[in-house]
């Protein structure tokens, strides 16, 4: 499935100039020509990359810069604001509020396209940390003192699909107890609820792990993310 990019800006022809540029490197453009439309997109869908026009009717680009870092699920999408003022302050402003580039109107071609080459690492990484490995083993969460026993459905480096007997409540922050092998301690950290499904299943964001423990879950999962996929593999009982 092709990455998705996230356009906002209210001049069609760059919105246009966007799509053929991002189109060409095999990406889906979302292109918005109403900032107002933007915030609920990023709440809810994750982008590869967004591109963003630095001065807009409110939500601006600096807004949603700051929106953006402030989800969970483009928290470290690189961002692109697109500039016609080249003013230090604007710079600085745009830095501070989440940017990872900025790129000068009149935007040509070459320009965006070697700016989209170089953040390609940015979003590769990205999309490892997203990309969900089919995982079944064992999983404990515990919230306001009570353990719940479950199993993953699968596992990314950003969070967990979790099957168990019943379901917690959206938003619940819980602790997580992952067992990646018999052989070893659990991975241990802390998430949210952020989705609850049919079946007693759960999306869990994770927040950001101790170095010793993130290390652990990327040694074990890098090697399966880089594979082809293949069906859900079972690790414990």
């Amino acid at each position: 499935m092709p990455e998705q990019a996230l356009a906002v800006d209210d001049d069609p022809a760059v919105i246009g100039l966007i799509q053929t540029v991002l189109g060409a490197a095999g990406m889906d453009v979302v292109a918005l020509s109403v900032s107002a439309d933007a915030p609920a997109l990023l709440q809810k869908k994750k982008f590869a990359v967004a591109l963003f026009d630095l001065r807009m009717a409110s939500p601006n680009g600096i807004e949603l810069s700051r929106l953006a870092r402030s989800s969970g699920m483009n928290k470290m999408t690189p961002i692109i604001l697109l500039s016609d003022d080249p003013v230090t302050s604007a710079v600085s402003e745009g830095f501070s509020a989440g940017a990872s580039f900025f790129l000068y109107k009149p935007i040509d071609k070459g320009g965006l396209s070697k700016l989209i080459r170089a953040t390609r690492g940015a979003i590769e990484h990205e999309r490892r940390r997203f990309r969900r490995v089919a995982l079944r083993t064992k999983v404990a969460l515990t919230c306001a003192k009570q353990e719940l026993a479950g199993e993953t459905l699968d596992i990314s480096l950003n969070g967990l699909l979790v099957q168990a007997a019943r379901t917690l409540p959206k938003g619940s922050s819980v602790e997580v107890a992952l067992y990646l092998s018999r052989e070893t301690s659990p991975v241990k950290g802390f998430g949210t609820i952020m989705r609850v499904m049919d079946g007693n299943q759960m999306g869990i964001q994770l927040h950001p792990l101790a170095i010793a423990e993130s290390a652990r879950i990327q040694e074990f999962l890098l090697p399966l993310i880089l594979q082809e996929p293949t069906e859900a593999r079972a690790m414990t009982s």
